[in-house]
């Protein structure tokens, strides 16, 4: 699962998010601007998903790590974060980048196509960024992301609507309408797994208006 990491004007964003080639390494100024990013977001998600140090988070398709690394220093040393992606190339990154932080609170797991594949109820918030719009099994993994949270807790879903006349991923179900996906869409898809929709954020972070990027809010009963 891809992520967009930059808070930059959306063609930039997708050109820093290319699929590198097998064994290449992203371009330096890809990785300082996602970082940037990440420092200047997580306070606002943290916010968002009413956060506190110590709690236990994961972030589902953790792409290169900026997230997770930021977020795991704002958990402090008593938390946990955990980091999933399905890519081998992106769990490399995400293991370099936590390594290069030196933060001790990560946890990095292999996720599924259909599943996070983390443990049962083993979050108190769950967030995914420029993912959603990529799962092949959205009933599946929706099942999954509720399995995985405690009941209390908070999902916080980040992505962007469909550009018009862009193409659907490979395997993707084919009602998105193109490159992305309705805030609706998924409010609908995710509800239906037994979530409670709290609230729809129009725009992604808040003080970004260059961004297409939305955020809906859910919760586990």
């Amino acid at each position: 699962m891809m992520k967009l990491r930059c808070g930059c004007a959306y063609v930039a964003c997708l050109l820093l998010t290319l699929p590198a080639a097998p064994g290449a390494q992203r371009p330096a100024e890809a990785v300082r601007q996602e970082r940037e990013q990440a420092a200047r977001e997580v306070p606002q998600l943290a916010d968002v998903l009413a956060l506190k140090p110590g709690m236990i988070v994961a972030d589902i398709g953790a792409g290169g790590g900026a997230m997770s690394v930021v977020m795991a220093k704002w958990l402090g040393p008593g938390g946990r974060l955990y980091a999933t992606d399905i890519g081998v190339e992106q769990l490399a990154e995400i293991r370099a980048a936590v390594a290069q932080a030196a933060v001790s609170n990560v946890v990095v797991l292999e996720g599924a196509e259909s599943s996070t594949n983390l443990p049962s109820e083993c979050c108190e918030a769950i967030f995914l960024r420029d993912v959603y719009h990529h799962l092949t099994s959205p009933h599946e993994f929706n099942a999954s992301l509720f399995a995985a949270l405690k009941p209390g807790g908070r999902l916080a879903i980040i992505d962007f609507p469909p550009e018009q006349g862009s193409s659907i991923p490979a395997g993707v179900p084919g009602d998105r309408g193109g490159h992305g996906i309705l805030a609706s869409m998924i409010v609908t898809e995710v509800t239906r797994e037994g979530f409670r929709h709290l609230r729809t954020l129009s725009r992604w972070p808040p003080d970004d208006d260059r961004n297409r990027l939305f955020l809906v809010m859910f919760e586990k009963p």
